[in-house]
């Protein structure tokens, strides 16, 4: 997914979280009703952030996969950088992990899961590009 398609994506679930809250606190229920609806909404972005998560995750292990065999037949200067990428995509995929254990544990904040998969993209990105050369 590119750069501007990814802010695409998230201003556009922005936006429609922001409407649907509005709706939600103008709408004609008890407040009981409200804070459920608005602890569920809460719940269902959580879960498919970790399910976006997941997902870079695993793709990111097998490019990690593809990467270490093509690494193998590389030059020592086009291998560096190899090195340099795999480090960084490493780091994402352990925050990946880490961040879906506290997703499980209920200890996951929105602001950390957007950051860890806009650098599990960012690192998939750049891998895929290194690939193709």
């Amino acid at each position: 997914m590119g750069k501007s398609a990814q802010k695409f994506a998230i201003g556009t679930v922005i936006a429609a979280a922001a409407g649907y809250v509005a709706g939600v606190l103008t709408a004609p229920k008890s407040g009981k009703e409200t804070r459920q609806d608005i602890k569920d909404t809460a719940s269902r972005s959580v879960t498919e952030a970790e399910k976006e998560l997941k997902k870079l995750h695993t793709e990111l292990n097998a490019l990690l996969e593809e990467s270490k065999q093509k690494g193998s037949q590389l030059s020592e200067k086009a291998s560096k950088e190899l090195d340099a990428l795999l480090e960084k995509a490493k780091e994402s995929k352990e925050k990946a992990r880490v961040l879906l254990s506290a997703i499980h544990e209920g200890d996951a904040e929105d602001k950390d899961l957007a950051q860890a998969i806009k650098d599990a993209n960012k690192a998939i990105d750049h891998i895929r590009t290194y690939l193709q050369k």
